[in-house]
């Protein structure tokens, strides 16, 4: 009962702290086509954004929404990871079991690789110069040479990987969707090196970190929850409620903010006064589906991914009720800052 009580009292504080920082939406930019989505990445320093499109990946200029252009031909796109320093990006084609690798500066597919089963998450890791893919279909993840495009191998993660990020110790931290912990494996020797189960929440997807204190912030679907977690053993430090539907995550070094994106339409920030001190900052209105975002570390700006859907008609007598459908030509990028 007294553990209720205090989660009550998280959670009113976290209604009530809404509008505090400033961050807003400042601007949004419309997309062509139509179609699914997914997550977003972005190049800092070569200026594009990247958008999952279902079977192809939009890129557009992120300082003024222009629309650079698209990757075909990508069934099932989940993520794009960008391996700059050798001109090349990667997707995570999932209905093919496939990563494609294209040109940054043209866009054109130079190839396709085979990989694990249903590839989602995908990132680059630049000590190693490797990009993984969180396969869910085989519970695993590949490691590909970023240069020369080839399978190194494979991590027995035995999980669905969701968000990672790369560690101060160099390891790369994975959130197990389906297992409800995060796994840690070496880049370079694939090796995992320790589980970590979460406990205090289920479904973990969105991942963000803060090398200076190694803490760990863990979006959670079930229930609603940003989890912070000691990095170095694992240990839950503390918990707040977010909103429903979270899939990805940023951190602020500079500022000390970790955001949440949530489908049914809030941005969570949270900030970090100290390594074991943790705040409700915020709670920014964006749009419902708005569930992935990408974090600039530029212009310190987030952006997010989101559509319209329309109501699936009335079902007959009997009929088990329908899914709505994507608004033709809502797909929209939503630019949030202070």
């Amino acid at each position: 009962m007294i553990a209720k009580s205090i989660f009550l009292v998280l959670t009113l504080a976290f209604f009530a702290v809404q509008g505090s920082t400033g961050y807003k939406v400042v601007a949004r930019y419309p997309v062509p086509n139509d179609g699914g989505f997914d997550y977003l990445s972005i190049d800092s320093q070569n200026r594009r954004l990247y958008l999952s499109h279902s079977t192809q990946v939009e890129v557009v200029d992120p300082d003024t929404g222009k629309f650079i252009g698209t990757i075909t031909d990508t069934p099932g796109v989940h993520g794009a990871a960008i391996a700059a320093e050798f001109k090349q990006g990667f997707t995570s084609n999932g209905r093919e079991d496939k990563v494609s690798i294209f040109d940054i500066n043209t866009l054109k597919t130079i190839r396709k690789i085979d990989v694990g089963k249903g590839p989602d998450g995908i990132y680059y890791e630049p000590r190693t110069k490797r990009v993984f893919t969180n396969n869910h279909g085989s519970h695993d993840i590949t490691a590909i040479d970023a240069k020369t495009g080839t399978v190194f191998g494979t991590v027995k993660a035995e999980t669905d990987g969701e968000q990672a990020i790369i560690g101060a110790d160099g390891m790369i931290y994975v959130n197990g969707e389906n297992t409800n912990e995060v796994v840690v494996f070496d880049p370079q020797s694939l090796e995992v090196k320790h589980r970590y189960p979460i406990g205090v929440a289920q479904t973990p997807t969105g991942l963000a970190y803060d090398a200076k204190t190694n803490r760990l912030f863990i979006g959670c679907r079930k229930d609603p929850m940003m989890v912070v977690m000691d990095a170095s053993n694992g240990k839950v430090i503390s918990h707040f409620p977010i909103g429903t539907g979270v899939d990805f995550a940023g951190f602020d070094a500079q500022a000390k903010m970790a955001f949440f994106s949530c489908g049914e339409g809030v941005l969570n920030v949270f900030h970090e006064k100290s390594a074991d001190v943790i705040e409700v900052a915020d709670t920014v209105k964006t749009q419902r589906s708005a569930k992935t975002m990408a974090f600039d570390e530029k212009t310190k700006k987030v952006f997010l991914a989101a559509v319209e859907y329309v109501p699936a008609p009335a079902p007959a007598a009997g009929a088990q009720p329908g899914r709505p459908s994507v608004k033709p030509g809502s797909f929209t990028v939503l630019v949030v800052s202070k």
